[in-house]
């Protein structure tokens, strides 16, 4: 459909997210029927009396939402109906390894799991000797839970200051399976969940796919603001709050100590659950108290292995308040079926014998290499980075947009994530950010590769990528 001409909502806010939003309602209404041709960039800026740029943002926010699917060369069509098509659906199988095996080719600079410095060899040592010791272990999945993993649980979130009860931890199959059994015990459908309006997206999509109601909560560069927080409990009251409070995924932001109290202070007016997603937070040097220390009443916790030491142990745990760690292993176990009792006791073995900590100081260092590697080859651009952890956030000169920058990295090999990936539903300031990680499958060699391809395409001008049609 070439003729379509929309009718922009009477709203405040970006035009390109009136834009989106009047996309969705003639989606909606049936004006754009399923399979039809949304007019070409250029045509519709020149109708409407826009920016071709704003077009661009218009469909790439029409696309996060799931409604429209684009390809370069043929243009941008509405999506037909059927949970295939769905943004949720699509993502939960982005996250979870059900889509094709990248090209070879392909730069993956997307994965922030733990870099490959010869864990298997360690783990390959434990899980010998744990066939010799115990082969029902290999041959059978968990029955149940013994003391020595809720220990290893213990030892592993414990920091100089605070630790949680053993009886209080459970061992997951990794944080997202810690996360989606806590938000399944702490709520019921409909309920709603405040996240930070950036953040980790599987968890959010996975709480819709849930019958929850996903809210956000305006961040800024210290994380979640507590103002905006106190206004969301005060006028929307959410059950529960994820916060990603130390290396927010994707931002980097860590929040501070008072910034935490007020957090505390009004979800305990507000009778607010918190879940504290810690996953990168390990790898942090003395990160703020954590909230499971300030609101040990009301906080979940929950941390894994997999950008510490080795993605592949789906190895996870979660420090529950007193009276929830019953249902939350419930709740997961029907979720999961059963974890695997091999990985988790060579997870165990290499926390107890302080195997794990040694890999992780390796992670680390590793870490600090890439990184700076990225500072150098972002240097005199406006970039948020730490040594420790495995991505920064890129702010991207003018003219660049993300979804276009993304394209000509794409066109150069380089795989980088948009900053409306990690979008909470619509957000009515720009994001012209994009992330850019160092880890998972990429190996150290390929990391100045990736590097040389995105310092060329920020030294050059976006207009040399036109991906309009």
């Amino acid at each position: 459909m070439t003729n379509w001409l929309p009718t922009l909502p009477e709203t405040k806010g970006p035009i390109y997210v009136r834009l989106a939003d009047a996309i969705e309602n003639d989606i909606e209404n049936g004006t754009l029927a399923p399979g039809s041709k949304l007019p070409p960039h250029r045509n519709l800026a020149f109708d409407i009396g826009v920016t071709v740029g704003t077009v661009s943002r218009a469909y790439a926010v029409v696309r996060e939402r799931g409604m429209v699917t684009g390809e370069v060369g043929r243009g941008t069509f509405i999506k037909n109906s059927g949970a295939e098509s769905t943004a949720a659906n699509d993502s939960l199988q982005r996250y979870n390894g059900l889509l094709p095996k990248p090209h070879p080719s392909l730069i993956m600079m997307n994965s922030t799991s733990a870099p490959d410095l010869g864990q298997a060899q360690m783990m390959s040592q434990s899980f010998m000797a744990l066939a010799q010791e115990d082969p029902m272990a290999i041959s059978d999945y968990l029955r149940h839970i013994p003391d020595e993993w809720r220990q290893a649980g213990k030892q592993w979130i414990l920091d100089e200051s605070w630790s949680p009860d053993v009886e209080n931890v459970l061992p997951t199959m990794g944080a997202h399976a810690a996360l989606v059994s806590v938000l399944n015990t702490a709520t019921v459908t409909g309920d709603k969940i405040a996240f930070e309006d950036l953040t980790y997206p599987a968890t959010v999509r996975a709480s819709m796919l849930m019958g929850r109601r996903a809210i956000k909560v305006a961040s800024t560069d210290q994380g979640m603001d507590p103002d905006a927080f106190e206004h969301v409990c005060a006028q929307q009251h959410p059950k529960i709050a994820v916060i990603v409070a130390t290396f927010n995924n994707p931002t980097l932001s860590t929040m501070p100590l008072e910034n935490r109290l007020r957090i505390v202070e009004s979800a305990r007016r507000h009778n607010v659950l918190l879940i504290d997603d810690d996953t990168y937070g390990v790898l942090a040097d003395n990160p703020p108290p954590r909230f499971a220390e300030l609101a040990p009443e009301r906080t979940f916790h929950v941390t894994s292995l997999s950008k510490s030491v080795a993605a592949g142990l789906r190895s996870g745990f979660v420090a529950c308040p007193p009276g929830y760690v019953n249902r939350v292993m419930n709740a997961h176990r029907l979720i999961t079926g059963s974890a695997p009792r091999a990985m988790k006791e060579i997870a165990v073995r290499l926390i107890l014998s302080g195997q794990a900590d040694q890999i992780k100081t390796r992670v680390k260092a590793e870490n600090a290499l890439r990184i700076q590697k990225v500072r150098t080859a972002l240097e005199g651009f406006e970039f948020k980075s730490d040594l420790n952890c495995p991505f920064v956030w890129i702010r991207l000169p003018e003219p660049w947009v993300p979804s276009t920058f993304c394209k000509a990295a794409r066109a150069h090999n380089v795989v980088v994530e948009e900053a409306d990936e990690f979008k909470v539903g619509q957000i009515d300031r720009v994001i012209p950010n994009v992330r850019l990680a160092v880890t998972g499958e990429l190996a150290a060699e390929r990391v100045d590769e990736g590097l040389a391809a995105i310092h060329q395409l920020l030294h050059q001008p976006a207009l040399a990528y036109d991906t309009c049609e």
